[in-house]
């Protein structure tokens, strides 16, 4: 029996849900980066305060990378690359600029819930990054 087969016959659709998830954490990823576009002033400032190289030109860039990744994985255009560039970027970003442990009292909620979600993205995009080389 084939996939189609057992779909028509169980009523299950084994994609339905990989897929549903893959366009709400790309769409949720390029949102979210696309966000920093229209206060890069900001983003900027923050990336410079985390300690980051060259913030005015790693900032644009990195936002740019995830709008791009996001688009790609809630597509499933280059799903390795895309997928990849989450991992990477999600991973890096999650420790150094959302460290709440390090925080001033007044921003630690705020970089904890940021550190969380980044997290729950993290696991989301490693998901997708083993489905992209199977």
């Amino acid at each position: 029996m084939t996939d189609d087969e057992a779909t028509e016959t169980d009523g299950s659709d084994r994609d339905g849900p990989s897929r549903l998830g893959r366009v709400l954490l790309g769409l949720g990823l390029a949102a979210q980066a696309s966000e920093d576009f229209r206060d890069m002033e900001d983003t900027i400032e923050y990336a410079e305060s985390a300690g980051v190289p060259a913030p005015d030109i790693a900032a644009p860039f990195a936002s740019g990378m995830m709008v791009t990744a996001g688009i790609g994985i809630a597509l499933w255009r280059l799903p390795r690359v895309a997928t990849g560039a989450a991992v990477a970027f999600l991973t890096v970003v999650t420790a150094t600029m959302h460290d709440f442990w390090n925080a001033d009292e007044g921003d630690k909620s705020g970089e904890r819930l940021a550190f969380f979600g980044n997290l729950a993205m993290l696991g989301g995009a490693l998901v997708f990054l083993r489905e992209a080389f199977k």
